[in-house]
Parts: C-alpha cells; structure tokens; sequence
C-alpha cells in the first residue's frame, strides 16, 4: 500500500542548509543494510544495460529437449523455461523491462503529480480545491485495481500498462507535494520574498520547489518497488509486455504451470522481484533517515 501524504512532514529545513548533501551522505555511510541494497540494485541495473554482452545465450532460442533443465545443468547455469529458453539469460534480459516499467510510470508521474501538487499548494483556494478533488477520484481506488482497470480498459499491452501506472502514482504524488508545498509556502523566507514583490513564478522555482523537492523524491522513489510489483503483476495477467520479450511477471505466469514438474525454475522470476522490490524499499528507508524525513 502507499503512505499517506499527510503523513509525511515537510523536513524542509534540513534542504535548505549548506551542508545539507554532505550530512545526507555522511548519513548513509553509516548504513550498511543501506549500502547493501543501493548495491544490490546497481548490480541489478548493470546486468540489464550490459545484457547484450553478458548474457550467456539468446534470451529468446527455444530448444524443446532442453525444456525445464533444473538449476545447474551444464551451459544453463539457473536452469531452462517451459521454451528450453536458458533462465539466466531471460532474467538478465527480462532485468531491462522490469525496471524500464517501474522507473518510467514513476518518473512521469512525479513530474506531472509534483507540479500539480506544488500548483495546488501554493496558489491555494478554489485551485486548490479543484485539483486535489480530481486527485481524490483516482486515490480512492486500490492502486493495484486502478492500475487493472485502466489497462484493461486500453487494451493491455506494455505502452498502455505504462500509461495505467503513470496515472496510478500521479495522485498520491500530487497529495505529498501539496502537502508539503503548503507548509513551505508559510515560512519566513517565502513571505519575505512576497514582500519585496517577487514574482509568483520566481519565488516558486527560487525558493519552493528546491525546498519541497527532496520530500517530493523520497516519497517518489518509494514507488517504484510497488511499481515494479504492479506492472509484473499485469504482465502476469496477459496485461503488460507481451510474449516472447522476457520480463519478470511474464516469466513468473508462463512458469507457474510447472511449478510442480520444475518448482525452482518458476520462483526464479518471483524472487527476482521480491529482491528487486526489497532493496527499492531498503534504500527509501536509508534515503528518508538521511533527508530527516520521518513518518
């Protein structure tokens, strides 16, 4: 589930100070379940940008008496598919897409959700109203639902599951960002710079937005674990990318019928998510202690 905006407090005075990206950095040195996991996850990504040259077979040759290999069989190091495609390659492969699905809907949503939010926040009354309500409709669906529901709706397919999750995470983005938008927007340097008669725009992108922007991140990259957990999720149900490109919730469906015959080949994808997902949500924690940002 996603946090509550209103949960989340500003923590903006610790952004505007000089030494702010040194205390931050000092802060994740001394924490190593934090370092493991950005670890982890650079290994992740490095396997997929470097899949072309690593991956030790072609992801998507097909060999039937080669079918459902157990882990370790010579020259298929986790094993074969239902295909005789060789595992390892579809995971370091099906690594590009996974994670293509749950950076991008988050990106666009931040970006989009953020200046709605900040427009909210800042401009306030019937702006405010007008905005926030409209986010309202979408919050009050289960993000998973929603995300079905919407993709469904287009047709499935990766660029539709794409626009689902983007238009899932835009709404709980909006409400951080208006959040802390509206505590920013009373301190004494935002009404001081009012007061010398800077413009609305000026004193948004000068003294706003740098100030509610690490929130606005921490809570944003808490989302792209659940993401990645949704899109695997569509692609499960015949939702997101299509066979025979490797992706790991594609995987994980075209496997669970052999879960029986072959059950380590088919937690293979599974784990890989769960993994995935663990160290995004480890390094939130580590990032949201070292902004000072607490629940």
């Amino acid at each position: 589930m996603m946090h509550d905006a209103n949960t989340l407090p500003a923590a903006t005075a610790a952004i505007r100070s000089g030494g702010f990206l040194s205390d931050m950095a000092r802060r994740l040195r001394r924490d190593p379940v934090t370092l493991v996991a950005g670890g982890v996850l650079v290994a992740i990504a490095l396997s997929a940008i470097l899949a072309p040259w690593i991956a030790p077979a072609d992801p998507n040759q097909t060999s039937i008496v080669n079918r459902l290999r157990p882990p370790g069989t010579p020259g298929h190091l986790l094993g074969t598919d239902e295909l005789g495609r060789d595992l390892l390659s579809r995971v370091i492969w099906g690594g590009r897409l996974t994670l293509f699905m749950g950076f991008a809907p988050v990106v666009v949503a931040t970006l989009v959700g953020g200046f709605l939010g900040i427009l909210a926040g800042f401009a306030g009354g019937w702006v405010n109203s007008a905005i926030m309500r409209a986010m309202d409709v979408f919050y009050a669906f289960p993000s998973v639902l929603l995300a079905v529901a919407i993709s469904g709706a287009l047709g499935g397919g990766m660029i539709n599951g794409l626009i689902a999750l983007t238009l899932v995470f835009i709404p709980p983005i909006a409400r951080v960002a208006e959040s802390v938008t509206l505590q920013v927007r009373t301190q004494p340097y935002v009404e001081a710079a009012a007061a010398t008669g800077a413009s609305a725009t000026r004193i948004v992108v000068g003294h706003v937005l740098k100030n509610v922007a690490g929130p606005i991140l921490v809570y944003a990259s808490s989302l792209i674990s659940i993401s990645i957990v949704i899109a695997s999720g569509l692609s499960f149900l015949g939702l997101g990318v299509s066979p025979p490109d490797a992706e790991w919730g594609l995987m994980l469906s075209s496997l669970r019928q052999s879960v029986y015959v072959a059950p380590l080949n088919a937690v293979i994808p599974g784990a890989m998510i769960f993994l995935t997902s663990l160290c995004f949500n480890t390094m939130t924690d580590g990032l949201r202690h070292a902004l000072n940002v607490k629940e």
